[in-house]
This record gives structure tokens, sequence and C-alpha cells, in this order.
């Protein structure tokens, strides 16, 4: 078994990042409103300490009180909606080139799960690992994600996915765009870069590992 594993937001998303555009569109749906704007906020405040310039990256907190299956459902809807210009059109066509291949196929990516979700449906891939919120009785609460993957802990989720699909690390490819993806890359076998910042442009290039870039 071969396996594919694929960073989204600059890797197969330009702009803006997906969650962003999740919010975006929560809020004009009508499902953000004053509980959830003071919940981030409060996040915010209460847990710079903790996570200092990453907080933002952590704070979840604008669900709070939000039905899981309701955000399960928009996000299914704000997927069917997305523009086709928003896709890395590159990053995609090796996306379903790996598919034709027979390889394994999945999403990682610090991105909610149901948006992460939502995008492996649409995409057809055969897992999608995001970031996991903490749910009470069916509802976001405003305490940080039980799950992020992000820099070091996206490198370990990449690890538990290889050692779930039974892969040797020389056989994984695995596409990411940011210098927090380093860890992630360094441990495969076959990395490539996605119009990567400079940093992991740098690290590439010095280490003869292939570039996909967007024009």
């Amino acid at each position: 078994m071969q396996l594919a594993i694929f960073d989204v937001d600059g890797t197969l998303v330009s702009g803006h990042s997906t969650e962003k555009r999740f919010i975006a569109w929560l809020f004009r749906r009508g499902y953000i409103g004053p509980r959830q704007i003071l919940a981030a906020s409060w996040f915010i405040v209460r847990r710079f300490t903790t996570f200092g310039r990453h907080v933002f990256g952590k704070n979840k907190a604008y669900l709070s009180g939000l039905s899981e299956s309701t955000i399960a459902d928009e996000a299914m809807r704000f997927v069917e909606a997305f523009p086709e210009t928003a896709w890395i059109q590159p990053a995609i066509a090796e996306l379903q080139l790996k598919k034709q291949q027979g390889y394994t196929v999945v999403l990682l990516s610090g991105s909610l799960q149901p948006i992460v979700s939502a995008l492996g449906a649409h995409l057809g891939t055969d897992d999608a690992v995001g970031t996991s919120c903490n749910v009470i009785d069916g509802r976001y609460t405003a305490s940080p994600p039980q799950r992020h993957p992000f820099f070091e802990e996206k490198a370990t989720l990449q690890q538990e996915i290889i050692d779930r699909y039974q892969v040797a690390t020389s056989e994984v490819c695995s596409y990411a765009d940011s210098r927090y993806d380093i860890p992630m890359l360094k441990r495969v076998g076959k990395p490539v870069a996605v119009c990567p910042d400079n940093t992991l442009d740098t690290w590439a290039k010095a280490n003869n590992h292939r570039i996909i870039e967007f024009r």
C-alpha cells in the first residue's frame, strides 16, 4: 500500500483559510452572535499566556453553544458552495492522480473536523483528519480543541495515520505549504512542498525535494 497525505490550507486551497471562510459563512447565516463573539474574545484573554501567538489558531470558542449536527450540515453546504477559483489546481490534480494510481489519500489539516470531513467527501479521499473540539450533550464548548493538527502535533498525527494504514514511511507522500509543516515532511520518504513559504522553500531546495508551484 502507498499513502498520500495532503494538508489543506495553502496546499489545496489558496487565499483565506477554509476555517476563516467558514466563520464568515456562519456569521452570514446567523449562527455566530453575541454569545459566540464573547466566548471567542474571552478565550483570547484567558488562554493567551498558555498559547501565546498561536492562541488564535487554538480559538474555537466561536462555536460555543452551537449544535454539532448543525455545524456538520453547514460545513457540507459550505464546501458545496466553494468557489472553483479557490482551489490550487496543480495540487488538486496531484491528489486525483494519486487516487488513480491506487494510493490511499488522506487529508490532514488544522481546520475544523467538519470542514475537513466535508472536503474529504467532496474530493473523494479515503480519510480526513482535522481539529477535534470539545462537545457536551451535542453542543460545542469554549474549551481548547482536543486535537489540533499543527506543527509537532501534526507530525505526530501523521505518524498515527501511517501506523493505522500500516505503510512504510518510505512509501508515504506528504504535501504541505508552511514552515510549520517541516516536522511532518521530514518524517516521510516523499515530501512535497506546495506553494511553499520562504522557510519551507529554502528547506525543500536544500534537500532536493519536489516543489509544486501555483501560477
